[in-house]
């Protein structure tokens, strides 16, 4: 049975080694079915294309999809083009292009428990632009991974990510927007847990990250503005300027020893 530690009246699901190696196994349906779909995500394939592909990957492993259903969401993955942050809903009517940026979200359900993880594809050839902006919010993943140490602070990871993705601005000649109104979420018995994980943040602030917590950790970066719009479909999130965005993402387990990411091969 799980534990459960109650921060500032929060209770946030605490697993033990082998629940977490029950959300490894959930983790690595994920990270298979995006391997694949990556490699699909060509000039041409549509979107609703790739959600039946990465439906049948996960149902084949066993798993079950956790976006279809989730709040009456009609899809396996998550499909956002371009200006499309997030939650964009896959459609065969959408293909994609030459120099398209691709963001695909995908979450599996095993056993009762969740994985999550998140990738920015380069859709045929890409503009540098948006290399080095894949790229920044890819190393602001790893930033916000590293900082995922046992008895440091949930602000750790986000100021992390914040910091990793000014640099790469800096370095890049940009001020990238950093997507503040959605973020990482703890994750585990259901895919949506406390706490929530901004993008920005101070360090040494925050619940406490004990072992046996699990965090989606998921920068959101964009060309432009921070401010985002939701289009009437009810889910899919645009940059509020029409720039382009990239998004990527992993479920990182607390640990003893350190962060361990459940949803890498």
């Amino acid at each position: 049975m799980s534990l459960v530690s109650r921060l500032r009246g929060r209770a946030i699901e605490l697993k033990s080694p082998g629940e977490l190696g029950a959300m490894r196994a959930a983790g690595l349906v994920v990270a298979r079915t995006l391997q694949l779909l990556g490699s699909h995500a060509v000039p041409g394939v549509s979107t609703g294309e790739l959600d039946e592909l990465a439906e049948q990957s996960v149902r084949e492993a066993g798993a079950v999809p956790s976006f279809k259903g989730y709040h009456g969401f009609p899809a396996t993955i998550c499909a956002s083009v371009n200006e499309q942050i997030v939650h964009g809903i896959p459609s065969r009517l959408q293909v994609l292009r030459d120099g398209d940026l691709f963001s695909i979200d995908c979450g599996a359900i095993l056993d009762g428990w969740h994985g999550d993880a998140a990738i920015t594809v380069e859709v045929g050839s890409v503009a540098a632009a948006d290399r080095e902006l894949s790229a920044a919010c890819r190393a602001a993943l790893l930033a916000g991974i590293e900082a995922a140490q046992p008895y440091g602070r949930l602000g750790d990871v986000s100021h992390a990510v914040e910091q990793a993705s000014l640099a790469a601005g800096a370095r890049n000649g940009r001020a990238y927007g950093i997507v503040a109104n959605y973020g990482g979420h703890g994750i585990g018995t259901s895919m949506h847990m406390d706490p929530f994980l901004p993008n920005r943040g101070k360090p040494g602030q925050g619940p406490r990250l004990r072992p046996g917590m699990a965090l989606a950790i998921e920068p959101m970066l964009t060309l432009g503005t921070e401010h985002t719009l939701e289009l009437d479909d009810g889910w899919t999130v645009i940059t509020q300027d029409g720039s382009r965005a990239a998004h990527w993402e992993h479920t990182v387990a607390i640990t003893e020893n350190g962060p361990r990411v459940l949803t890498a091969l």
